[in-house]
C-alpha cells in the first residue's frame, strides 16, 4: 500500500490535472487508513457521510444491519425507505442496494461513485469479520471446538473449518433447542433467536470453558412472558457471583421454600410474576409500574397484596433481593 505522503503528493498532482480524480484518490486514502484502523460500520458510514457531504445510509437485510449518518457526523437512523433515484451500491454484485448517498443528483459524480465502492468494501470486510461469512454452521465441527478432551490440534483445525479467527476471541451459545453455537465475541456479532445462554469471551482453545458458562447462564433464561417473566438472553460474565447459586438448585429437584412460596401465590394471581420481575429487574418502582403499564398507586396496592401472600417484604433493599433470588432460583429449579 503507497506511502500516506505518497498518495498526499499524488492527490496534489492529479488535483492540478483533474479535481474529480485528485478527490478520489484522497478518498481511496481515506477509507484505506479506516480500513486498517479496524473502523466499525457506523465510522465507516461517517466517512461516507463527510466526504460526500450529505446523509449517508447502510441497509443490509440479510445481516439485519441499519445505520445512517448526517453529514455533521451524527447518527440518526430513519424508519423511511430510500429513495431509488440516490446514488447506491450492493456490498456483493448481484444482491440489492446497501449503501446510499442521500442525493437526488442530475448526473453521477465520480466522486460519489468511488466514495460507495471504497466504503462498501470496507463495510463488507467488517461484516464477514463480525458476523461470519455466513458462518458454516456445522454441528460436528462446533461440538469439537467445545470438546475440552479433543486435542488442540483438532481443535484449532476444526475452529478453521467454521471460518474461526484462531486469534480472535469468541463465545459459545446454549440455547434451549438446536445445537451448541460460536459466535465471534463482537457487540455487533448476530446471536439466534430464541432463549439463549451465553458464555464468556475467550481465545478459540478455551471455548469448551465458555461452553460450560453458557449452559449454566442459559438456566438463569426465562421466556419473557407473563407467566415465565425475566431475561431471554443472559450473559455469563455479567451474572458474577450469582451463578454460584447454580450449584445449589437442582432442576427438577424439591424447590426452594422461598420458590414454592411464589408458586402459590402466583397460581391464585396472575398479574403477579410480571409485577414482581418489573420490581427486581427495575431501578425504581416508577419505572417498574411503567414497565408493566400500570399506575404507580396501583402497583404500590399489587405490592401490599404480593407482600402478604408471600409473607415477607419485597420494597425494603433486603426484601428486593430476596425477591431477585426466589425469581432467579425459580428458573433454576425448573426440570
Amino acid at each position: 500500500m503507497p506511502h500516506h505522503g505518497h498518495m498526499k503528493e499524488l492527490a496534489g498532482r492529479l488535483t492540478a490535472l483533474d479535481p474529480d480524480a485528485g478527490a478520489a484518490v484522497q478518498v481511496i486514502a481515506y477509507f484505506d487508513r479506516l480500513a486498517e484502523s479496524r473502523a466499525g460500520l457506523e465510522a465507516l458510514v461517517r466517512g461516507a457521510a463527510v466526504l460526500a457531504g450529505v446523509p449517508a445510509r447502510l441497509a443490509d437485510s440479510d445481516r439485519r444491519v441499519q445505520v445512517r449518518v448526517e453529514p455533521d457526523g451524527t447518527r440518526r437512523d430513519t424508519g423511511l425507505p430510500p429513495d431509488t433515484a440516490w446514488p447506491s451500491t450492493p456490498l456483493a454484485p448481484g444482491k440489492p442496494p446497501a449503501l446510499w448517498l442521500e442525493r437526488t443528483a442530475t448526473a453521477p459524480s465520480v466522486v460519489d461513485a468511488v466514495i460507495l465502492e471504497r466504503a462498501a468494501g470496507a463495510v463488507r470486510l467488517v461484516l464477514d469479520r463480525t458476523r461470519g461469512r455466513a458462518p458454516v454452521d456445522d454441528p460436528a465441527l462446533v461440538e469439537t471446538v467445545l470438546d475440552a478432551t479433543a486435542p488442540d490440534q483438532a481443535r484449532l483445525h476444526a475452529a478453521r473449518g467454521l471460518g474461526l479467527d484462531p486469534a480472535a476471541p469468541a463465545r459459545a451459545v446454549a440455547s434451549q433447542v438446536g445445537h451448541p453455537r460460536i459466535v465471534a465475541a463482537h457487540p455487533d456479532a448476530e446471536l439466534p433467536p430464541g432463549r439463549l445462554g451465553v458464555g464468556s469471551a475467550v481465545p478459540v482453545l478455551d471455548l469448551p470453558r465458555s461452553w460450560t458458562e453458557a449452559r449454566t447462564a442459559l438456566r438463569f433464561t426465562a421466556d419473557g412472558t407473563a407467566q415465565d417473566p425475566g431475561r431471554r438472553v443472559v450473559y455469563a460474565d455479567e451474572l458474577g457471583g450469582v451463578a454460584l447459586l447454580a450449584d445449589l438448585v437442582v432442576p427438577g429437584a424439591e424447590p426452594p421454600p422461598d420458590v414454592r412460596d411464589l408458586e402459590t401465590a402466583a397460581a391464585a394471581t396472575p398479574w403477579l410474576l410480571a409485577t414482581l420481575d418489573a420490581v427486581a429487574s427495575t431501578a425504581s418502582l416508577r419505572a417498574a409500574a411503567a414497565e408493566v403499564n400500570v399506575h404507580h398507586s396501583t402497583l404500590q396496592d399489587r405490592l401490599t397484596h404480593a407482600e402478604h401472600l408471600l409473607g415477607w417484604p419485597v420494597r425494603t433493599p433486603q426484601g428486593r433481593l430476596r425477591l431477585q433470588l426466589a425469581l432467579t432460583m425459580r428458573h433454576l429449579a425448573r426440570p
